[in-house]
């Protein structure tokens, strides 16, 4: 019931409160419109705030700085060994005592090396530089050196003078060049009991003048055309027994078409005019010519180069063809190569030619020439920068190939010509060298020749079966150049009175040096030759020096 009461009574206060309401807003509409009819009012609003229109925006685009990359480069460079040395150079043959090396450059463009050794040996070398190198070039060598043996006549000099020079103009480099050479050798090689000579009747006077004259193109014109034509004209003379006098002209010429193929010719005359003095019972005059025409196609690409011509040679008159192709392919980044050829020359077997092999040589009556085939194959390539290697194998066909033999038709003590018409040669050749910069070289090599099918003689006579070469040198300290040589070969066949066949003995010579920096401008050296004293005969009847030593002073300046 009281229940009842309290939702009447809320219900009630609910009524009375929305009438309340209502009659309010009803109040205030008719208040609103009573006042509209009577009167206008204004209402005025003051504000700070202004609208304003912005200007629009324009977007500028700065450049910022990248961020520096401070991670060290991985730089890799191909670059080939810069070898300052031959891998190998063949040591002349010498019947004395082997020469002393006197190339000793210490960066300065001129100098004067004396020295005197036992066996009344004196010994000077004079190099003289001239020019810029840019627009005029030129170079003076001169050396001499003598020794007088324990043996009757076994004397012998040299003297030679080497000027050359190069004028650079804007295209092209004309070059020039003078040799002098004049070598004494005495015929010392026969029986001192039997035989009586003065040493006028002995003496080899050896004089060698010679003069060169070339142009080069050192830039390639619009054809693309490179040529290097060169005259060289030679006057040899055995003072009163013979005179030869030699001229030859060379002109080579390539046109590369792009950077693989190229086209060469090769155009040479070589002319030859020999007489004798004094020659029992009768003088000789003779002419021997050479002229030769070579063209080839190269291929060349990193990886391989193929070399593809022939040389038609007309050798005094008489028509040869000889071959000239040979290839290179390279493996693993030109650290190896493998090598294959079929290539052919023509050697000139001139008075000159040949007693700058053996300097005994009797005047000639005739010439014939060597024709010379070769095919070979081999590999070649460089380890670690430093280390060389060269193999090859081969197989050589001779035609004409002199073999000197004593005159045992008299007393031996000169050398003639026994002439092989054809020879068969297999020849195997390897050299390693190992070089570090300008501080140390290390080069060795061997050959050796195995002559067989013979038609004209019994023996290969007095060549080599087998040689070894060695060479050191070694800036041991920054003024200490220490150096060491050793040339062995085996014993071959000689040609003995009665026309009997004998083997001479196995040879070698170890020589040693040293050269010690004092200044820039003073250097002092010192030469041991023939250190184990082995007196070998390289040609029969002549013995060489035993030991022998020289020390001497070097100006630079």
């Amino acid at each position: 019931m009281i229940s009842n009461q309290y939702s009447a009574a809320s219900a009630g206060i609910k009524i009375f409160s929305l009438s309340l309401i209502i009659s309010c807003f009803s109040a205030i509409d008719a208040f609103a419109q009573k006042d509209t009819v009577k009167k206008t009012s204004t209402v005025d609003i003051n504000s700070a705030y202004k609208p304003v229109l912005r200007n629009a925006v324009k977007m500028n685009f700065s450049a910022t700085h990248l961020n520096a990359d401070t991670t060290p480069p991985k730089l890799t460079y191909n670059i080939p060994p810069q070898n300052l040395f031959y891998s190998y150079q063949s040591i002349p043959l010498n019947p004395l005592a082997l020469q002393q090396d006197s190339n000793l450059y210490l960066g300065v463009r001129n100098f004067v090396k004396a020295g005197y050794g036992n066996l009344a040996t004196p010994y000077v070398s004079a190099g003289f530089s001239f020019g810029d190198g840019r627009r005029f070039l030129a170079n003076v060598y001169a050396d001499y050196i003598s020794s007088r043996g324990k043996l009757l006549y076994q004397d012998y000099s040299r003297l030679n003078v080497r000027a050359n020079g190069s004028l650079f103009l804007p295209a092209n480099e004309v070059y020039a060049g003078v040799d002098v050479k004049m070598h004494d050798n005495y015929l010392y090689g026969f029986d001192t009991g039997l035989y009586k000579y003065s040493k006028k009747d002995v003496r080899q006077q050896f004089q060698d003048i010679s003069a060169k004259i070339g142009i080069r193109n050192t830039t390639i014109g619009e054809f693309g055309i490179k040529y290097n034509p060169s005259l060289q004209i030679s006057n040899f003379t055995n003072v009163n027994k013979l005179s030869e006098t030699s001229f030859v002209l060379d002109v080579p010429v390539e046109k590369e078409f792009g950077d693989v193929f190229a086209f060469k010719l090769n155009a040479k005359a070589d002319i030859t005019s020999y007489s004798t003095k004094n020659l029992i019972p009768n003088n000789v005059k003779l002419n021997n010519n050479v002229f030769a025409v070579s063209p080839a196609l190269s291929f060349s690409t990193p990886r391989a180069s193929i070399n593809a011509g022939i040389s038609p040679t007309w050798d005094n008159g008489k028509f040869v063809w000889l071959p000239n192709v040979f290839a290179e392919a390279y493996i693993a980044e030109n650290v190896f190569a493998f090598q294959a050829g079929w290539v052919g020359k023509v050697t000139k077997n001139t008075y000159r030619n040949l007693s700058a092999v053996n300097p005994y040589l009797a005047p000639f009556t005739s010439q014939l020439n060597t024709k010379e085939i070769e095919y070979y194959g081999g590999i070649k390539g460089t380890l670690a920068k430093h280390f060389n290697f060269n193999a090859k194998v081969g197989y050589v066909t001779y035609n004409n190939l002199p073999f000197l033999i004593n005159d045992t038709a008299t007393d031996g003590k000169t050398f003639v010509i026994s002439n092989e018409s054809r020879v068969n040669n297999f020849r195997i050749h390897g050299d390693v060298s190992y070089v570090s910069k300008e501080k140390l070289s290390v080069t060795a090599g061997i050959t050796y020749n195995g002559y067989v099918r013979m038609k004209d003689n019994a023996k290969a006579w007095n060549t080599l079966p087998m040689e070894f070469t060695s060479s050191l040198r070694w800036w041991a300290f920054k003024q200490v150049l220490l150096k060491a040589d050793f040339y062995a070969f085996s014993g071959s066949f000689y040609l003995d009175k009665g026309n009997v066949a004998k083997a001479f003995k196995p040879g070698s010579d170890l020589s040693a040096g040293i050269e010690f920096k004092i200044n820039k401008t003073f250097s002092a050296w010192m030469d041991v030759n023939n250190i184990f004293n082995t007196k070998y005969q390289r040609w029969h009847n002549y013995e060489v020096y035993g030991l022998n030593l020289m020390g001497g002073v070097r100006v630079n300046f």
